[in-house]
């Protein structure tokens, strides 16, 4: 009965928030919401809490409730919270450097303002990869974590205990109402869908903070190798019990600490310096399912106000997401080890839901519901930004007179195939092989990331940068990575000339990024341009500043380093 309960529940909701989706995508205002303008970037009318809940329930999604919650719960720790609290200084920097000049170029894509900048085949090589990297790896991904989630969550139920149809099931919700109402679709869903994830995470820290208070000393597994006393933990509070759990140094086992070992594989400390500010500015100031919602405010006040404020939301993931996941290993540590003694550290945030409410049928289902609806949302995202790319960057330049009408239904052609292949590539990441989610996602964004960044800032600042640096650093970038990846990194750490057993891929995104900033200069140096270049301007937004977003970015930046000494 219980299950009935649940399911109904659950359906209601789902149903309901993609209802107001397909509602508010199909609303028509005027002629600019009716046109391409209308469907792929909501008519450029998103106000600053449609933007800054849109950004982060994009954002979260299995990525970080599977991926990061299990990084987490393994040797990283709270060490993966860098990846939030960073992008909350990010988000500041996108907010007063990158959009005020995305918007005045009026541009539906970022491919688009590199050709501007550059030339076509920059444009053509951001575009080709941007969708290959976004379908076959973020795309598929969620799909199969948030699968991985449902399937896990409900074992032996009819369909919803089975991987394939899970995925499935996700596919299919995501690519409806993107089909139907675009970007505009998707940003109101994500503002219930955002509301409702940090409401949901915020339960489930709770939940597992009273778990920790009421668990016998014995039942509670240490991560760290300094002892600690059953006696010690009978008379710790949850918050002490946390600490004693995962004391010490990052190499005696403890968690709580933001700054990881040299020779750490996944972030070492001098990831912290630069390779890990490379995939932070890509991914929320270049990176074209995030961007597309601040290219679609309504003005630059709103599009900044937003950011400021999905950066403070930012600072707040942790506590629901990375602590959770460190609360998983501690108190449920039996349920993560697979058959031949190595932990699914995946398994960690899914284990904490089943155990903590799968009997409290009243809440489970909105908790459940709030989950699926991130996974929803951020595939919904990707799948409206691909089709973006496609249409408007490799389509429309190929039939530039394309009308309106044309190009939302071959956006629409694009989201039912793009989500046929991710869908149909989501079940191979099943294999023993394939590794954590999250750490998935981020190396693989490497190839593209480093030199897109170090083309956009030369085109950003620097005017005398010649076309054809850009076209060379997104390829060079690729290749290089590649080869750091697969033959010159492991040649390196073979021959004793690295510092680790292997080139941490964040490492490998920054040797990428200085070599193509030097090319950059070189470049410049060698064969600058007669005449800066002239970007185009759009003159029906308005371009004002906002000065409460500078105040409240600032007020950002400080708590994000009161953060980081609180955590050193």
């Amino acid at each position: 009965m219980n299950l009935v309960i649940e399911l109904t529940l659950f359906a209601v909701f789902v149903i309901t928030v993609i209802g107001l989706g397909v509602y508010q995508g199909n609303k028509k205002k005027d002629d600019e919401e009716s046109g391409s303008s209308g469907y792929f970037l909501a008519g450029r009318g998103l106000t600053w809490w449609l933007v800054g809940f849109s950004l982060i329930a994009a954002n979260i999604s299995t990525e970080q409730f599977v991926g990061m919650s299990g990084a987490a719960a393994g040797q990283i720790g709270l060490g993966i919270a860098s990846y939030e609290w960073m992008a909350a200084i990010t988000l500041v920097g996108v907010a007063f450097v990158f959009l005020p000049t995305l918007l005045k170029a009026g541009i539906f894509t970022i491919p688009e303002f590199l050709e501007y900048r550059f030339d076509p085949i920059t444009r053509l090589a951001m575009a080709a990869l941007t969708l290959a990297i976004l379908v076959l790896v973020p795309a598929s991904t969620v799909i199969f974590a948030g699968a991985k989630f449902i399937s896990g969550y409900y074992e032996g139920t009819f369909l919803l205990g089975n991987l394939i149809a899970c995925c499935w099931l996700i596919a299919v919700l995501a690519a409806a109402y993107v089909f139907i109402g675009g970007l505009k679709s998707c940003a109101w869903t994500d503002l219930v869908w955002g509301s409702a994830l940090i409401i949901a995470g915020a339960f489930i820290t709770y939940l597992a903070f009273t778990y920790l208070q009421n668990a016998a000393p014995e039942d509670l597994k240490s991560a760290s190798s300094i002892p600690v006393s059953s006696q010690e933990l009978a008379e710790a509070n949850a918050f002490k019990r946390l600490s004693l759990l995962n004391a010490g140094s990052a190499a005696e086992g403890g968690k709580l600490h933001m700054v990881r070992p040299l020779d750490d594989p996944d972030i070492p400390w001098t990831a912290l310096i630069l390779g890990l500010w490379i995939p932070n500015f890509f991914y929320w100031g270049l990176n074209q399912y995030i961007m597309q919602r601040t290219l679609g405010s309504k003005s630059l006040a709103e599009g900044q106000i937003g950011i400021v404020f999905a950066a403070f939301l930012k600072l707040i993931i942790p506590f629901v997401v990375v602590i959770p996941g460190i609360l998983a290993f501690n108190l449920f540590s039996e349920q993560l080890l697979n058959a031949d003694g190595t932990y699914d550290y995946d398994g960690a945030f899914p284990i904490l839901v089943r155990e903590l409410v799968s009997d409290k049928v009243w809440i489970s289902w909105f908790v459940l519901a709030a989950l699926f609806g991130a996974i929803v949302s951020s595939l919904a995202s990707m799948l409206n930004s691909a089709s973006t790319v496609a249409t408007i960057d490799l389509y429309q330049k190929v039939k530039p007179k394309a009308t309106d009408k044309e190009l939302i239904q071959v956006g629409r052609f694009f989201v039912v195939l793009f989500v046929i292949v991710a869908a149909l590539t989501a079940p191979a990441l099943a294999n023993p092989n394939f590794g954590g989610v999250f750490t998935f996602i981020q190396e693989f964004q490497g190839f593209i990331s480093p030199g897109v960044l170090a083309v956009f800032l030369f085109g950003l600042l620097s005017r005398k940068t010649p076309r054809f640096f850009g076209w060379l650093g997104i390829v060079t970038n690729a290749v290089l990575y590649a080869l750091l990846k697969w033959v010159i990194g492991p040649f390196l750490c073979d021959q004793g000339w690295w510092y680790a057993e292997e080139i941490a891929f964040l490492d490998r995104m920054g040797i990428c990024f200085l070599t193509i900033v030097g090319i950059g200069f070189l470049s410049t140096w060698l064969a600058p341009l007669a005449e800066p270049v002239k970007l185009p301007e759009n003159q029906n937004i308005d371009l004002k500043l906002s000065g409460l977003a500078k105040w409240a970015g600032i007020g950002v930046i400080l708590l994000t380093i009161s953060l980081y000494i609180l955590f050193w």
